[in-house]
C-alpha cells in the first residue's frame, strides 16, 4: 500500500487564480468527509472546493466532487493524479479563489492536476510493507558485528535489550523471511537464535 506521507497544504497561481490544495491520510469515507468539511468551513469565501478522494487496500474507493467548476474538469483530474501515483487512503481537497481570468476546460483540467501534484511532490509517500519483528539472540561477542551488518544491508532495526546475550528485533518484510534466516546463520556461524514474533507494518520512503 502506498500513502502520502503526511498532510500538508500547497499553493500555486495560475493566471491570477489561487489553487490551494490541502491532502491528508484517511481510513474511511468518515474520515475524509470530515476532513472536506473542516477544508470547506475553512474556505467559505472561496469559489470552488473541489475534492478527491481514494480508500482501500487497492485504492477500489475512489470519489470525486467538481464543486461547481464545468463537470470533469476538476475532481476527475484530482482523482486521476492520485491514481497515478498509486496511492490509497488519501484526500485531496483543492480551493479555488478565482482571479478574473477565465481558464476554459483544458485549463482548468491542468490547474486542477497541476495544484493536486505540486502538493503530492511537497508531502512526499511511504509505502505500507508487512513485516514480522524476529529477534535474533546473539552473544556478546557477536553483536556489535551483527547490529553493523544489519545496518549495512539496510534492515530496519527495533528494540536492543542485553542481558546474558544481546537481543536485536529485527522488522523484516514477511517476503524476505526465509532469505533472512539463511542470512542470520550465516552471519553468526549458526550461533545465533532467531525467534518469529509479532506480525505489522512499516513505512518505507518512496522515492521519486
Amino acid at each position: 500500500m502506498r500513502m502520502i506521507s503526511r498532510g500538508g497544504v500547497t499553493e500555486i497561481e495560475i493566471r491570477r487564480s489561487r489553487f490551494i490544495c490541502a491532502v491528508a491520510r484517511v481510513s474511511t469515507e468518515d474520515d475524509a468527509a470530515a476532513f472536506i468539511a473542516a477544508r470547506r468551513r475553512e474556505h467559505r469565501a472561496a469559489t470552488h472546493n473541489c475534492t478527491a478522494y481514494v480508500l482501500g487496500e487497492h485504492a477500489e474507493l475512489g470519489k470525486s466532487n467538481d464543486d461547481g467548476e464545468p463537470a470533469g474538469t476538476a475532481g476527475v483530474p484530482m482523482l486521476e493524479v492520485l491514481h497515478r501515483r498509486g496511492l490509497t487512503d488519501t484526500v485531496a481537497v483543492v480551493t479555488r479563489y478565482f482571479g478574473g481570468v477565465k481558464l476554459g476546460a483544458g485549463g482548468l483540467v491542468r490547474a486542477y492536476g497541476q495544484s493536486v501534484t505540486a502538493a503530492l511532490d511537497d508531502v512526499g509517500a511511504v509505502e505500507r510493507v508487512p513485516v514480522t519483528i524476529v529477534t535474533i539472540d546473539v552473544d556478546h561477542t557477536r553483536a556489535g558485528r551483527l547490529i553493523g551488518d544489519l545496518h549495512a544491508r539496510g534492515h530496519r532495526l527495533g528494540d536492543t535489550r542485553y542481558g546474558t546475550g544481546v537481543a536485536q528485533d529485527v522488522y523484516v518484510p514477511d517476503d524476505e523471511l526465509h532469505a533472512f534466516t539463511t542470512w542470520a546463520a550465516e552471519a553468526t556461524a549458526g550461533q545465533a537464535v532467531l525467534t518469529r514474533g509479532a506480525s505489522t507494518y512499516v513505512e518505507i520512503p518512496v522515492e521519486g
